[in-house]
């Protein structure tokens, strides 16, 4: 045989030197539930590992992850119930605790990057993305309110905003609304095929944000669909976002090589939290290897085509790397 591919496996040195994909602290973004108060950090019960922050813990929690080199985070708020309406206007009030949490991390650590999360979900007494009316989900109507929503969040600080709704136009009513109001270097991180998955549970936990009523299928996408991620891609990158991302990952890494080979933009992934929650029940049961088994799944993310992974095993894999 003149051709033996085990000749460049026959050591770590030949192994290292051909190895196609790398994985580094520096492409993962670590989703971080914030929570009201002093004091507080709860562990998500079906989540190991992750918990729900109130800002003062928060700042230490970050502190530790920039030793390790973490150095960007998606903020999500847990809101109180009574705080919540139909039109979502505590997610632009004055008075927001999540807005201020973010000025505060941003005048603390003014070199890391922070993205947001930009959806009616955890602010509506309806547990949906968009306005509901009559058990129906509006696009338009909606458009407004996550208008409202990032130019709040924006003058806050927040680096990238992360339109999570999937409804149709609203990246480039987002675009034209940041533009007009001077904030022309916020990125935008959209959801671009965002699915009607089932690995959605213990984030919906984590938050309280699980819909009252219905589904979410008339605007999350359908899970057998593969070229209607293209449509979706196209219409976010013409209306001008930064990054397209796909929402969960490892069910769909065909969708995250189909964005890699049409798109020039950065395509990012999330790393949902059912994905990362079976990985911990899998352990803790002894069937699995946690080390290898979150490095075997994030490198499988990047190897797809993802220049960038959310992930909840982001502090977990730093410290893993650093041994």
């Amino acid at each position: 045989m003149n051709i033996r591919p085990r000749r460049n496996r026959k050591s770590a040195a030949i192994r290292n030197m051909v190895e196609e994909t790398q994985l580094g602290v520096q492409h993962l973004i670590y989703p971080i539930f914030l929570k009201d108060g002093v004091g507080i950090k709860e562990e998500v019960s079906s989540l190991p590992n992750n918990f729900r922050w109130s800002i003062d813990q928060l700042i230490s929690e970050i502190e530790s992850c920039l030793k390790l080199g973490i150095t960007t985070y998606d903020i999500f708020p847990a809101v109180d119930e009574k705080l919540k309406d139909k039109t979502a206007t505590y997610s632009y009030a004055s008075d927001n605790f999540y807005l201020n949490a973010i000025r505060k991390l941003k005048e603390t650590f003014p070199e890391i990057c922070i993205m947001s999360d930009v959806a009616m979900d955890p602010y509506s007494s309806d547990g949906h993305d968009g306005l509901v009316e009559n058990g129906k989900i509006l696009n338009d109507e909606t458009l407004p309110i996550l208008v409202e929503m990032s130019l709040a969040q924006a003058q806050a600080g927040v680096d990238i905003i992360g339109p999570s709704d999937m409804m149709d136009g609203r990246v480039g009513v987002i675009r034209e609304a940041l533009d007009a109001q001077g904030y022309s270097d916020t990125s935008i991180m959209s959801y671009t095929a965002k699915y009607a998955s089932a690995f959605y549970g213990p984030f919906r936990d984590a938050l309280n944000s699980a819909p009252k009523s219905g589904d979410k299928k008339t605007y999350q996408m359908n899970p057998a669909n593969k070229r209607e991620a293209l449509l979706e891609a196209q219409l976010d990158f013409e209306e001008g976002a930064d990054f397209l991302m796909v929402k969960p990952a490892l069910c769909y890494l065909d969708i995250i090589h189909v964005l890699r080979e049409n798109f020039s933009i950065p395509i990012t992934a999330y790393n949902v939290s059912g994905e990362c929650a079976m990985i911990h029940a899998a352990a803790q049961n002894g069937w699995l290897d946690y080390d290898r088994a979150v490095m075997e799944t994030l490198l499988s993310i990047r190897r797809a085509g993802a220049d960038g992974i959310l992930t909840y095993f982001a502090k977990d894999f730093a410290t893993i790397i650093k041994k």
